[in-house]
């Protein structure tokens, strides 16, 4: 059942890679300033490689859960759940919460998210993590805006998408 309050944010390549040894596979300074401003003042939603991988937590301004199969986890500043339906459960007067990764935290809510916030590099990457493949016919376009970084020398774009 789609969850019209759960969204996801993620930057992927075009060959839908996000990731490589627990680490992001480009650096965007423009797109970790979009992250702050769509995430600020809502809850994010993580497994605990994701939190780990943050140079700093919690993020500032933003409730933080954080999914785990370790029992005897506990990390400063953030809630524990251990399912996407716990997450869920205590999200579900929330206006909109945002799933902000890894991998399988992405699958196991790819088939619920009301919402996409894509930031589409293209270009292919090389990875050890992908994002499920995106059916674009399933989901409508509410926004969307083109950049090149100069720095990095590729193009990127901001969808925002909605599911049908």
């Amino acid at each position: 059942m789609i969850q019209k309050n759960i969204s996801i944010i993620v930057a992927i390549a075009e060959n839908f890679a996000i990731g490589k040894n627990n680490d992001l596979l480009f650096h965007l300074p423009n797109d970790l300033k979009h992250f702050k401003e769509i995430t600020s003042g809502h809850t994010i939603i993580m497994g605990r490689n994701t939190l780990l991988s943050l140079p700093k937590w919690p993020l500032p301004n933003r409730r933080h859960i954080v999914i785990t199969d370790k029992k005897d986890d506990v990390f400063a500043g953030c809630e524990t759940v251990f399912s996407i339906d716990e997450a869920i459960e205590k999200v579900k007067n929330e206006d909109e919460a945002f799933i902000i990764g890894g991998g399988m935290i992405y699958k196991q809510f790819f088939p619920i998210a009301g919402k996409l916030y894509l930031t589409l590099v293209h270009k292919p990457f090389d990875a050890d993590v992908f994002f499920p493949e995106i059916h674009y016919s399933e989901w409508k376009e509410i926004s969307r805006k083109d950049f090149k970084d100069e720095k990095n020398g590729f193009e990127y774009s901001y969808l925002n998408l909605e599911r049908k």
